[in-house]
């Protein structure tokens, strides 16, 4: 038999989590894991404005850590009997790693730049504010219900690769960075 993609058990504004527990669509929960996924899906658009294999390698195994955050954040915190994969400090290591390699490449910042440029560093952009209001909706999870540092040390982690992946890009396809020059 096929499985169905819907089920008509959140037609009323409920959804279930992982153990069974039903909550409003609503919940400070779902907004978190909700937005994780919105993240991972806009890093799929990201993934598909670049051309080099080892960047799109790592966006790859980003989105797969992402899922794993997403899967954590859907399950009942008490309730849930599913082993879930882990989130390493190691993954924390990767995107160091990778900032750390990008930043020995490009110009030095002397100021903010402005975001655009180039659709794919325009798509690294928002996913770096996506990254944030991820990042954001975890932590207010986090003030009432347990929830793993190691997940939103990941998040705050990769809004910061994610900036420089955009300055990578921006170097590489012969972009123009613009600095932010306020008015006064």
């Amino acid at each position: 038999m096929a499985f169905k993609i819907y089920t008509k058990t959140g037609d009323k504004g409920q959804t279930s989590l992982i153990g069974g527990t039903r909550l409003p669509k609503q919940h400070v929960r779902i907004e978190a894991y909700g937005t994780v996924d919105e993240l991972n899906s806009y890093l799929g658009i990201v993934r598909d404005t670049i051309t080099e294999k080892e960047t799109i390698d790592f966006i790859i195994y980003i989105q797969d850590r992402l899922f794993t955050i997403g899967s954590h954040l859907a399950a009942d915190p008490v309730k849930n009997k599913m082993t879930l994969p882990p989130v390493f400090e190691e993954d924390i290591l990767a995107l160091e790693k990778a900032i750390d390699i990008i930043n020995a490449n490009v110009p030095e910042m002397k100021s903010f730049v402005l975001p655009g440029g180039h659709i794919a560093v325009s798509h690294c952009h928002v996913a770096r504010c996506v990254c944030r209001r991820a990042e954001r909706a975890v932590l207010r999870l986090a003030e009432n219900e347990t929830v793993e540092e190691i997940h939103f040390k990941y998040l705050n982690r990769l809004s910061d690769y994610l900036f420089m992946l955009s300055r990578d890009l921006t170097h590489k396809l012969n972009v123009q960075e613009i600095p932010w020059k306020p008015k006064h």
